[in-house]
């Protein structure tokens, strides 16, 4: 989404480095590309995770590209604030084209050198698109709260951070100011995306100690 603001902090490349270095054989013997997602809570550092990974891969010589949810909402930023405020029931993965960015997904294993996707101008409060180059990226990387869900993935990433622990890097980001309604929006997402959790092959705790599926 353009217009975010991302920090990568050492505690995102040192958890980058230890995916890396245990997906590294993976990554390099597939055939074709790889695909992973990250995933977590509002201000869990997904964005920041997901773009450590790329970074850790590049270091190492092999190409990635990057996908964020936040360019698959069915609404821009503020109209979807709106339409929440509406109907707090409208909170969860069907405010997200996750069909599509599955699909995005699937075109990057089947080899396409480039995809045709939403842009957020979260400014404009308005929605673009764009084609993003994949041309030689051995590595797709998809980042959003509810990207566990998607399905044409090889390795699903997941921050266990929640809404409390998550406060302090949420402004730091300056997506939204304090407000009950958010509070109450996070809460719902909290129930959402933890019972995802199970489904993750790496567990990124709350103090960015990294786990590994057996």
């Amino acid at each position: 989404m353009r217009g975010d603001i991302i920090i990568v902090e050492e505690h995102h490349r040192n958890a980058a480095e230890l995916i890396i270095q245990r997906l590294m054989k993976q990554i390099s013997t597939k055939e074709g590309r790889f695909t992973m997602t990250v995933a977590g809570e509002s201000g869990s550092g997904k964005s920041e995770t997901a773009l450590a990974l790329a970074q850790t891969l590049e270091a190492r010589g092999v190409s990635a590209a990057v996908l964020q949810q936040d360019d698959y909402f069915v609404h821009p930023p503020k109209t979807n604030d709106l339409t929440r405020r509406k109907d707090i029931s409208w909170v969860g993965p069907q405010e997200v084209r996750l069909d599509l960015l599955d699909d995005h997904l699937k075109l990057a294993l089947d080899g396409e050198g480039c995809i045709v996707k939403p842009l957020v101008l979260y400014a404009e409060d308005c929605i673009h698109e764009e084609t993003l180059s994949i041309e030689g990226a051995k590595v797709v990387i998809a980042e959003g709260t509810y990207t566990t869900l998607l399905e044409n993935v090889d390795v699903h990433v997941f921050i266990a951070r929640n809404r409390l622990e998550t406060m302090a890097h949420r402004r730091l980001r300056a997506r939204e100011a304090p407000d009950p309604f958010i509070e109450d929006v996070l809460q719902i997402e909290h129930e959402i995306i933890s019972e995802n959790r199970e489904r993750a092959h790496i567990i990124i705790t709350r103090n960015y100690d990294v786990q590994f599926s057996p």
